[in-house]
């Protein structure tokens, strides 16, 4: 069952992206299972779709041709705004500032899919735009893995 969009007070709003996170590599934790690294991500909104990327390590170039995929079949494009990986309860968190923006509110289930220095989040709301949106995140996560092939 996916995680679901949730207040982080003041920030906004923010996913629970523990596992996705670690399989991204957007954090890294020492043998005892203790934070070493978190990320800066930028997160880039379009409809029912959420694009998490790592500031670090994902080429630029790269952020571009994933950007521009996402925006040509979604027929959108809203903001690009920096945020934070954080600690939250036993594992992690990712802000989302422009969540409201591609139409996610708290509550929404938000299925997450990672690659290398990116996770991809769908709005799950049961209309034919979430599942279109679910299909984008999944070939996002394809592209993303050739582009480091």
């Amino acid at each position: 069952m996916p995680n679901r969009i949730k207040s982080s007070g003041a920030d906004g709003l923010a996913l629970q992206v523990t596992n996705s996170a670690r399989s991204a590599g957007l954090v890294e934790e020492d043998s005892e299972g203790d934070a070493t690294y978190l990320s800066d991500v930028r997160v880039f909104a379009f409809d029912h779709l959420l694009l998490v990327i790592d500031r670090n390590q994902v080429r630029t170039e790269d952020t571009a041709e994933l950007v521009v995929a996402a925006a040509q079949d979604t027929k959108s494009m809203y903001r690009g705004i920096d945020a934070t990986v954080q600690i939250a309860g036993n594992g992690y968190q990712v802000q989302l500032p422009p969540a409201v923006d591609a139409g996610f509110s708290e509550g929404d289930r938000a299925p997450c899919h990672s690659a290398p220095g990116v996770l991809a989040i769908s709005r799950d709301d049961g209309t034919s735009a979430g599942a279109d949106s679910a299909r984008l995140a999944k070939d996002v996560v394809t592209i993303r893995n050739e582009q480091i092939q």
